[in-house]
């Protein structure tokens, strides 16, 4: 552990102290070093739970997770120069400081084996994260972007902090593996019930749950490229991993608590597919689409079978890395048309071939086409969710037949169709966004050769 959070805290002396013309580079090389490191967790010779130290542990479950957020940091450190192009060098230090930051927290959430300390790693990302929103945004909008963020983090928060003090005091521990061996404590009475609510409801709000949801669109929507990115691909994970790791408290999870969420997931997963094929805004059709593949992990974590767990762990994985290569592409249409709207950035494929090929393969990816593991999960999902109940395939169905509309229509509008008049010149791609390109797709296609590196299972 100390391997790679060491490395990463002297990132920080890295970015203050580079002479302002090699910022980016040995920023981006020396994260890039740190990512490398870290892939040598998603090959645990350990089943189930390895101590590094007292309070954290790594599994099956947080360790692909901790690999996504040090392969990303330095991806994010790429999409942003563009963005921070004009600011002054302070500002671009400060920027990239807090990008930095927000990894050993991620780090610490994902590894920990202790509720308090989840709840601190779990929220400190999320403060950054606004910070991101608030700060570099791009509109006045962001402000209030900020301030939804805000508050649907802190009101859903607050009772899991109540209930982590009332479990300390009934239990006396807080360690996740002694909290399962007591797990009947937790359903047998009302204070217990609400206590498994507050738990699920803090982490449903962050994964986002459809009707919790609505923070979300609104922060990508305002959020600058890496900000949209952490949000994709890492905080939306920590509530999905946060959901797999309180369900287990409560095996099995009582009727009355487990058929609401449920029934909101596969609903949200199918409205806001339906949702997409409206949208006008670019990066509010990839934020909804999001929240409709979010709906199968949170769907899939509380039916709590070996396959389902499986396949929510594989999909999580999977979408964070196609969400962050969406939001990249659609922050390379946005720099140059300098638009988020649909209908203002048609035609590019015969400006930008490289581009719409990058387009294509992301937008498969988006829809679940073999070879991808986006596949592999969506049908283990799919089958889990049948299996408990039949009547599941017709949301799941529908929701499926939707995501694929949605991305051949996002596809189609942003590559195909006559120019707009007001594009008279567009700046050509460079090696840099085909470069992030790359390093998105390529672990998504590798990983399907050996997808039990991802899928929570042991080797």
């Amino acid at each position: 552990m100390l391997k790679i959070i060491l490395p990463t805290i002297m990132l920080l002396p890295t970015t203050l102290l580079s002479p302002p013309k090699l910022l980016w580079t040995s920023t981006t090389a020396h994260s890039l070093l740190i990512a490398t490191l870290s892939l040598h967790w998603l090959a645990p010779s350990y089943y189930p739970h390895k101590a590094s130290t007292l309070w954290t542990g790594l599994d099956q479950i947080s360790s692909p997770l901790m690999v996504l957020s040090c392969w990303l940091l330095p991806l994010m450190i790429m999409a942003s120069q563009n963005h921070l192009q004009y600011d002054p060098t302070p500002r671009k230090r400060t920027f990239i400081v807090t990008l930095i930051t927000t990894q050993p927290f991620i780090i610490l959430a994902s590894s920990t084996t202790e509720l308090t300390p989840l709840y601190i790693a779990f929220e400190t990302p999320l403060i950054l994260a606004n910070a991101s929103v608030v700060r570099w945004g791009n509109q006045p909008e962001r402000l209030s972007a900020g301030i939804y963020l805000l508050f649907y983090t802190l009101i859903s928060s607050l009772p899991l902090l109540i209930t982590i003090l009332h479990l300390h005091t009934q239990i006396g521990t807080l360690h996740l593996m002694m909290l399962k061996l007591n797990h009947p404590t937790l359903t047998t009475s009302w204070s217990h019930l609400l206590s498994g609510l507050a738990l699920l409801t803090a982490f449903m709000v962050k994964a986002p749950l459809y009707g919790m949801h609505l923070w979300l669109p609104k922060a990508h929507v305002e959020a600058p490229i890496a900000g949209s990115m952490l949000l994709a691909a890492l905080l939306l994970k920590l509530g999905g991993y946060g959901i797999m790791r309180v369900t287990p408290l409560m095996s099995p999870l009582p009727n009355h608590l487990h058929y609401p969420f449920l029934t909101m997931a596969l609903w949200g997963a199918l409205m806001t597919s339906s949702i997409c094929m409206r949208q006008t805004d670019l990066k509010s059709l990839i934020a909804y689409s999001s929240i409709s593949h979010m709906g199968l992990v949170i769907a899939a974590s509380t039916i709590q079978t070996p396959w389902s767990f499986s396949g929510a762990m594989i999909l999580m994985i999977s979408h964070g890395l196609t969400s962050s290569m969406l939001f990249c592409l659609a922050n390379t249409n946005y720099e140059r048309t300098h638009s988020r709207t649909l209908l203002l950035m048609r035609g590019l494929q015969p400006l930008l071939p490289l581009m719409s090929a990058w387009w294509l393969l992301a937008n498969l990816t988006n829809m679940a086409l073999p070879p991808t593991t986006n596949l592999m999960a969506e049908s283990a999902i799919l089958i889990t969710l049948f299996n408990w109940s039949a009547f599941t395939i017709i949301l799941t169905g529908t929701a499926t037949l939707l995501t694929a509309s949605y991305t051949l229509f996002m596809l189609l509008t942003t590559q195909r169709g006559p120019l707009p008049t007001h594009i008279t010149t567009l700046q050509n791609s460079n090696t840099r966004e085909h470069l992030l390109m790359t390093l998105h797709i390529l672990p998504l296609l590798l990983l399907i050769l050996k997808p039990e590196l991802i899928s929570g299972t042991p080797l």
